[in-house]
């Protein structure tokens, strides 16, 4: 198994958010490769307990790797999308103290360039968070139909040259299927030029592996759940990096603090009371945690606390 030099993002800020005690049960929504969960365990007795999901079967084997031995800590390889599901499984339904969803792409998913996520690395167009299930970036690119190309550049990446992007992409794959991540960034690069900082194919690369994986679609429904499952006083703590994330954990914790505006237009009732309380405000690392780990630059964290009626 290939070692990856890993550093959880805003690790000591998601301990104190979290309020870890020894006998609590937590969740680990996106397991990575376990700084989080490894800090986690480090505070927990043996009453206490560890969750952890993760699509990527790479992940899920390092987990169970290394924590064999440990009664109280518990992996499974599936989306949080079907948190619900996991939960009653392991019989915790509605008894969390805390849950962490800690967005994106890992470390190693990044620095292998057989998974495909990253364009300055020669490797097969993947970008599956799980390469055993769905559709590759590269059949997706062979078969998405132009217009629907364009939109999720658009809306996923926030290309503005969206257009232009997936019109030379058509007319590309007439001639040859497109099945590397360095022919991908080529294209793109050929086709807009470098204007800014960034890679000229930074937003798109993004884009393709949020409709490859779903991503806020399962994320919509992740959240959604974390409130259900968390015990009232439990903690949800959200780390994202990049504004659709943001943007969706924000508004989630917007409906679940003030129903009533989601919601007035409709007649109060009871079942529409709040379910969250926001804790503090945006967190984002320190300019120390950045130089020691650039990767860290765009995180974004979220905190919120559910109140004492369970729905």
């Amino acid at each position: 198994m290939n070692t990856y030099q890993h550093h959880p993002v805003l690790l000591d800020e998601v301990l104190s958010s979290l309020r870890v005690r020894a006998d609590g049960i937590y969740l680990d929504a996106t397991y990575g490769r376990g700084g989080h969960s490894r800090a986690i365990m480090a505070r927990l007795c043996e009453k206490g307990r560890l969750f952890t999901l993760d699509k990527d079967p790479q992940a899920v084997a390092a987990a169970r790797e290394e924590w064999a031995e440990s009664a109280n800590f518990s992996v499974v390889q599936g989306s949080y999308a079907e948190m619900d599901r996991w939960v009653r499984e392991w019989r915790i339904e509605r008894n969390l103290d805390g849950v962490l969803f800690d967005l994106g792409v890992s470390s190693p998913q990044l620095d292998d360039p057989a998974r495909g996520f990253s364009f300055g690395k020669e490797g097969p167009l993947d970008m599956r968070m799980d390469p055993t299930k769905g559709v590759s970036a590269a059949d997706w690119l062979a078969d998405v139909p132009e217009r629907e190309m364009a939109r999720v550049f658009w809306e996923f990446g926030e290309e503005r040259h969206a257009r232009r992007i997936a019109r030379s992409i058509v007319k590309a794959r007439q001639r040859q299927k497109i099945e590397t991540t360095t022919q991908l960034a080529e294209l793109i690069g050929q086709t807009i030029g470098k204007h800014e900082k960034k890679h000229p194919a930074t937003r798109c690369f993004q884009a393709i592996r949020i409709a490859v994986n779903n991503e806020l679609g399962d994320l919509a429904l992740g959240l959604e759940s974390a409130i259900r499952q968390l015990r009232p006083g439990g903690r949800l703590v959200v780390i994202s990096f990049h504004s659709l994330e943001d943007r969706l954990v924000k508004r989630t914790f917007r409906a679940a603090v003030r129903p009533g505006e989601v919601r007035r237009n409709i007649p109060e009732h009871p079942d529409w009371s709040p379910s969250l309380k926001l804790v503090g405000k945006a967190i984002r690392p320190s300019t120390q945690e950045i130089s020691a780990n650039p990767r860290a630059r765009s995180a974004v964290m979220r905190v919120a606390e559910k109140l004492g009626r369970s729905n």
